[in-house]
């Protein structure tokens, strides 16, 4: 059963730990009997699952709690070595159910599991339990965990030449991010891009775009009214570029070229919101950004379409203003 504590390794460490303590050096319990997947001190019932498998011929398979172990995965012996951290007396179990954020307070002095830990950290899913099944997990949460797995051999110091230069590809990895997951996100690509390796992300988020050492910019819609190469070049470039700016305008800055790409995103959201909101909102007429076409004006545009449009629509406002 593979869960976020034994795919990044950090079970070995904690392992290490219990046959370390007093009652396992007494009992003479190695790293082994501490497994969930093999040896001797996992349940014999549930095979360290923690559950039952029951298939059922027409129905969805059902998975019950372990009647032997009530899910805690170990044999009752197993379970009554103690790690002492702080005030607290955790049994493997105990440890299992920790969180990541919980586990690196506890084992703050314990280089060797921080080490593992610190990776989970750096792509934001300190909230999952150590012994969480990965199966259980989304499949965004899934994908970060597999770029832990990179940053933790990132940070190896004996990282294999064969495993750099790796090239990454990434769809949207943003999406559904807070604005907060965005940044730890940004911080670990740049982590591999340290590493050596190379990154190609397709996004629309105008922070990961804004960060990227060469942008290709394909439109200029989507669907049959894209597919053309609009633009290509570092962001310097691109704010140089005519198609971010009118006519005879001066070279567009960054914020121009965001608050572009916001208008264009907020019309087609306004034109089927606008008609049922009263005037005395304050909203600015439709036709406005069509009749000025004045980029520098979009960024109050788009505020006061947040502030607005916010009450009604919530969540959708809020997951797709970029300004």
């Amino acid at each position: 059963c593979q869960t976020p504590a034994t795919f990044l390794g950090v079970w070995d460490e904690v392992r290490k730990l219990f046959a370390q303590a007093p009652l396992a050096i007494e009992r003479n319990y190695g790293a082994g009997m501490f497994s969930f997947n093999a040896g001797d001190g996992r349940c014999p019932t549930c095979g360290g699952s923690g559950f039952e498998h029951v298939e059922m011929q027409f129905l969805s398979d059902v998975y019950l709690r372990c009647p032997d172990c009530d899910g805690r995965r170990f044999r009752s012996v197993v379970l009554e070595v103690k790690l002492v951290r702080g005030p607290r007396q955790l049994s493997v179990a105990d440890v299992l159910d920790l969180t990541v954020s919980e586990a690196v307070q506890l084992f703050s002095h314990d280089r060797e599991v921080i080490a593992k830990l610190q990776p989970i950290v750096d792509v934001g899913l300190e909230y999952v339990r150590l012994g969480q099944p990965v199966p259980t997990l989304s499949g965004g949460e899934a994908q970060r965990l597999k770029l832990a797995g990179f940053l933790a051999e990132a940070a190896a110091p004996t990282q294999r030449v064969s495993k750099r230069g790796t090239l990454f590809l990434f769809d949207e990895p943003t999406t559904g991010l807070h604005f907060d997951d965005i940044a730890k996100l940004m911080r670990a690509l740049r982590k591999l891009l340290d590493a050596g390796h190379s990154l190609i992300v397709i996004e629309h988020n105008l922070d990961v775009i804004r960060s990227a050492d060469w942008i290709v910019d394909l439109g200029p819609e989507g669907g049959e009214g894209g597919g053309e190469l609009v633009a290509q070049g570092t962001p310097e470039d691109l704010r140089e570029h005519p198609t971010y700016g009118p006519p005879g305008a001066q070279p567009a800055t960054a914020a121009t070229i965001a608050c572009q790409h916001a208008a264009r995103r907020w019309l087609p959201l306004a034109d089927r919101w606008y008609t049922g909101l009263p005037d005395e909102r304050g909203l600015p007429d439709l036709a406005w950004w069509r009749r000025t076409g004045d980029p520098m004006q979009a960024q109050d545009w788009s505020n006061r379409m947040s502030r607005v449009l916010g009450a009604h629509i919530g969540a959708q406002v809020a997951a797709i203003d970029p300004c």
